[in-house]
């Protein structure tokens, strides 16, 4: 059984695989971890280029796509390691940048999981969006990052160094142990995509484990290299999920109180697209709560298990706070500045 593999899924996305490729072969490899590609059956040349220009890489030809959440579950079924890294293909890694996280988590059987400091490949001095130092999130759902809240990023001045305990850690390169992923059930495969690591993170947390950023590693991102920001699908995805995620796993006496506030908070969100002229993305929303509630029962088996599994109810890194409210009514911008 190896060690440490580096794991990245793809769907059609060759040129990405090109680009960025070269660096996680050759610093992965360099610190001992053994690197798949993981094919969501695309459309493209990524298979053929794989196997002609990195024959070092192991290859898993998926016959569907079956996304980023089921995606990872069936090629991780197939990979026989240690600890697994699941690692977006726009990641560029630096030199050593396995070896602090394997440090860490054989010292500390306690984690679970880890991820590495985010940057942002365009704006190397600042965080990048999705992972930063280490995701947090707040009473209603909202995540958030050491360095990254809302759509505000921070710049990297050395303020987040610390290891410190997360809620989640970034899918974009989530460095976990492999027994830990398959007994808390993996990414749930009916998120298809977004929310799905920090879903999978609270279930982690609620079971006594721990999660931490480690930023003596570090990678940079370059993000939104399959769904930008603004766009309608992730709009739906990301409130759908979210919903769902609040459902299967917040403790019972705060469910009803929190998806009321929810509620309100999709209104809003939605009236604030519409303002704008955004049609598709108020559209999104107003379909993403509707599909919660079509598909809120067949989720009330996972949510009676992870309640009968857990050990922790309060969870510190689940914030008591509204994001929203410290943000745009406090003008709290930044991590360092919100409440204990």
């Amino acid at each position: 059984m190896d060690k440490v593999a580096v794991v990245i899924l793809n769907w059609n996305g060759c040129e990405m695989l090109r680009r960025f490729l070269p660096s996680v072969v050759r610093f992965s490899e360099a610190d001992g971890g053994v690197v798949w590609v993981a094919d969501n059956a695309s459309e493209d040349t990524s298979c053929e280029m794989v196997k002609h220009d990195f024959p070092s890489v192991r290859l898993i030809c998926l016959e569907k796509n079956y996304g980023f959440a089921e995606g990872y579950n069936r090629a991780l079924a197939q990979v026989e390691a240690e600890y697994v890294i699941l690692l977006n293909s726009d990641v560029e890694v630096r030199e050593h940048w396995l070896l602090p996280m394997i440090i860490y988590m054989d010292a500390h059987p306690e984690v679970a999981a880890c991820q590495p400091k985010l940057l942002s490949y365009d704006h190397r001095d600042y965080f990048e969006y999705a992972g930063a130092a280490g995701g947090f999130i707040d009473r209603y759902g909202y995540p958030f990052c050491r360095g990254r809240l809302l759509g505000n990023v921070e710049a990297d001045k050395g303020q987040y160094d610390s290891v410190q305990p997360v809620f989640w850690a970034s899918g974009a390169a989530l460095f976990i142990r492999r027994k830990d992923y398959f007994e808390v059930g993996g990414l749930d495969g009916r998120f298809f995509a977004h929310m799905e690591e920090i879903d999978l993170c609270w279930r982690l947390r609620a079971r006594g484990r721990v999660l931490v950023c480690i930023p003596e590693s570090e990678v940079y991102h370059v993000g939104g290299a399959t769904l930008k920001r603004d766009n309608s699908m992730k709009t739906f995805l990301n409130f759908r999920n979210n919903l769902l995620m609040l459902y299967k796993n917040l403790p019972e006496k705060e469910l009803p109180s929190v998806m009321r506030v929810r509620t309100l908070l999709d209104v809003i969100a939605a009236l604030h697209f519409l303002l704008q002229l955004d049609f598709s993305n108020a559209w999104a929303v107003w379909k993403a709560r509707r599909a919660f509630a079509r598909l809120k029962a067949s989720f009330k088996e996972a949510r009676l298990e992870n309640l009968s599994k857990a050990v922790w109810s309060d969870i510190p890194e689940r914030k008591s706070f509204s994001l929203l409210w410290q943000f745009y009514v406090r003008g709290k911008k930044c991590f360092s500045r919100l409440p204990d």
